[in-house]
């Protein structure tokens, strides 16, 4: 499935691998990023403009949002958590780095929309903007730039940060948009938790995975299937849902998560990865997942869970823009720091 998954966001591209491991031509990666990320955005203008078309009707967008939530991102994760390899010896070092690079953009978020006096809604989607990532676009990129290694890699640190991200997500959201104290807070949080349909899927994949009884025939096909439509639709309904007038109001969280997510989150990654003494592939692959935009399920989380739905959309939308540079750029960065 993951491989799958991201054959088709990318397209070939081994002559990025030199005969030593080492990128040979900065400027043909730099093309394929951009290839790799082109349908993502292009999916977003695509939705924009099918919505303003009235195509197939407006009623349809708003509805298809709860598809997106509660059957095809759940088939998604569950697919993939259920097929993951989970077994390696650089765990420890992983889990160090990708968890201070997901503090770091949390803490960001959380003290500048306290400071900016952001309502909670908003906060909310600056916390999203600033802290997650785009699973596809990220495993898309390590595959093509560092080869079966970098997708070992890659798939790891998929297993270490969607679960935490989401936990950490649904609760900060809970916290803040349920104006709720002690026990019935920690009622309301252990509740919506319970009933996520993100994290149960991610948690019925990694029972799966730890009972050593996956990929479940017909079981997986069938995720494997809705999973496929998973980021297509969610992509348009995100275009579907940009208003540009909103987004200019918005321009502030919109920058913050931009900071948060493509500065903050792999410095703090870069700054831990040379702390443990990290071997310089792992620690790129890494960067690439603090690197990458926010994830495109932001937008839906935010939907239905009360957050602010239209600055979510600004925010995916214009770090997805925003990646065509900075993601080369910061792979070329990290490159010269974490090897030099």
């Amino acid at each position: 499935m993951i491989q799958q998954g991201m054959n088709a966001w990318a397209i070939p591209a081994n002559y990025l691998l030199a005969r030593n491991g080492d990128l040979c031509d900065k400027q043909a990666m730099n093309f394929e990023l951009m290839l790799i990320i082109a349908p993502i955005f292009l999916l977003i203008i695509l939705g924009h403009g099918l919505r303003r078309g009235g195509i197939p009707s407006f009623e349809f967008w708003n509805l298809n949002d709860k598809l997106v939530y509660w059957v095809l991102f759940p088939a998604l994760l569950f697919d993939v958590m259920s097929r993951l390899d989970l077994s390696s010896e650089q765990l420890g070092d992983f889990v160090i780095v990708i968890y201070a690079g997901l503090s770091a953009g949390l803490i960001f978020a959380l003290l500048v929309g306290w400071l900016a006096g952001f309502d909670n809604p908003l906060l909310t989607s600056l916390l999203q903007g600033s802290a997650r990532h785009n699973t596809f676009i990220a495993l898309a990129i390590a595959e093509r730039v560092f080869g079966a290694e970098g997708l070992a890699y890659a798939t790891l640190i998929v297993a270490l940060l969607v679960p935490v991200t989401n936990v950490a997500i649904v609760t900060s959201m809970v916290t803040l948009l349920h104006q709720k104290k002690g026990g019935q807070l920690a009622g309301a949080i252990f509740k919506d938790l319970a009933r996520n349909p993100l994290l149960l899927s991610i948690a019925a994949g990694f029972a799966v995975n730890f009972a050593g009884i996956g990929p479940i025939p017909v079981v997986n096909d069938l995720a494997s299937i809705l999973a496929a439509a998973a980021l297509p639709i969610v992509l348009m309904c995100v275009g579907a849902n940009i208003r540009v007038r909103a987004m200019v109001i918005s321009a502030l969280p919109i920058g913050l998560a931009i900071i948060g997510k493509m500065v903050l989150f792999p410095l703090a990654i870069a700054i831990a990865a040379l702390a443990v003494g990290m071997e310089p592939t792992q620690a790129l692959v890494a960067m690439i997942f603090g690197a990458v935009p926010t994830a495109a399920a932001s937008y839906s989380l935010a939907r239905a869970m009360g957050g602010d739905a239209p600055a979510m959309a600004g925010i995916v939308t214009i770090q997805t823009t925003v990646s065509f540079l900075t993601l080369p750029l910061t792979l070329m960065l990290a490159e010269a720091f974490l090897r030099g």
